[in-house]
């Protein structure tokens, strides 16, 4: 019978990060589940087919609408000005009888070139004349003043001629028109020089207004016309320009046979 010898005891080992053990043994399930298999990365273990990658989208930028919109104002600002500035070159460089001659209802005598209207001759007495009121020919050596007078009665033919080739714009209106239409026209010829306004008998419109060769008439007192026309030709119309529109003929009525009232005032 023998004796029992010491008690043996499992000795125990101490596994350390460097030890190499502890590790599961390779093939073993623990690494199975771990997916320590080869294969291509980002397959799952088994040889399964993973998801397929995704094709990135490509997202067009919008165009910047900000500068072509700024541009197109410049170049719009751009046209518009050069435009005007040729407008205005063209503009300036039209003669008054064209600008007075594009008002719708002018009548232009001078371009009729009639012989008895471009008549500038002076002769005494009462004269005949093509147009009613006259625009132009044979007329009195003494020109009727037209430093803005408003005349109240008729005035003779053969004067306002005179002052009609001195440069002056004669406004004629019927006998018997309304008082507040009268002083409308007074306004446009009171303090006025080279204007002068009188009624005139056998008017075919309420209102006629007339230089040298050109004549416009109309029934409104406030036709807008009557202002283009006297901006367009007052002054510019004489055929004597420079000569005062003062120390004329102040009176009214016909001209008599034998007058000789006024002041001379000769070419």
């Amino acid at each position: 019978m023998s004796t029992p010898g010491p008690e043996r005891v499992p000795s125990s080992v101490k596994v350390t990060k460097t030890s190499g053990q502890g590790k599961p043994p390779a093939g073993s399930s623990a690494a199975k589940k771990t997916g320590g298999g080869k294969g291509p990365a980002g397959k799952g273990g088994g040889g399964g087919k993973g998801r397929k990658p995704v094709t990135p989208v490509k997202v067009a930028g919008g165009r910047n609408w900000g500068p072509i919109a700024v541009a197109g104002v410049v170049v719009l600002v751009a046209v518009g000005i050069i435009g005007y500035g040729v407008f205005a070159a063209v503009q300036g460089s039209r003669s008054w009888e064209d600008k007075v001659s594009e008002i719708a209802g002018v009548v232009n005598y001078r371009k009729q070139n009639n012989a008895a209207i471009n008549d500038t001759s002076h002769k005494q007495g009462p004269q005949q004349y093509v147009t009613s009121p006259p625009v132009g020919g044979a007329h009195n050596s003494t020109p009727q003043n037209c430093s803005g007078d408003v005349y109240d009665a008729p005035i003779a033919n053969e004067h306002a001629v005179h002052s009609l080739e001195h440069g002056a714009v004669w406004i004629t209106y019927k006998p018997g028109l309304a008082a507040d239409q009268v002083d409308v026209l007074k306004k446009k010829v009171e303090g006025q020089d080279y204007t002068m306004m009188s009624p005139y008998a056998g008017l075919d419109k309420n209102v006629s207004v007339q230089v040298w060769g050109f004549q416009y008439k109309t029934d409104d007192v406030n036709d807008a016309k009557i202002d283009e026309f006297i901006k367009d030709t007052r002054l510019v119309s004489a055929l004597e320009p420079g000569i005062s529109c003062s120390g004329g003929n102040t009176t009214t009525g016909p001209l008599q046979a034998s007058a000789g009232n006024g002041a001379v005032m000769n070419k």
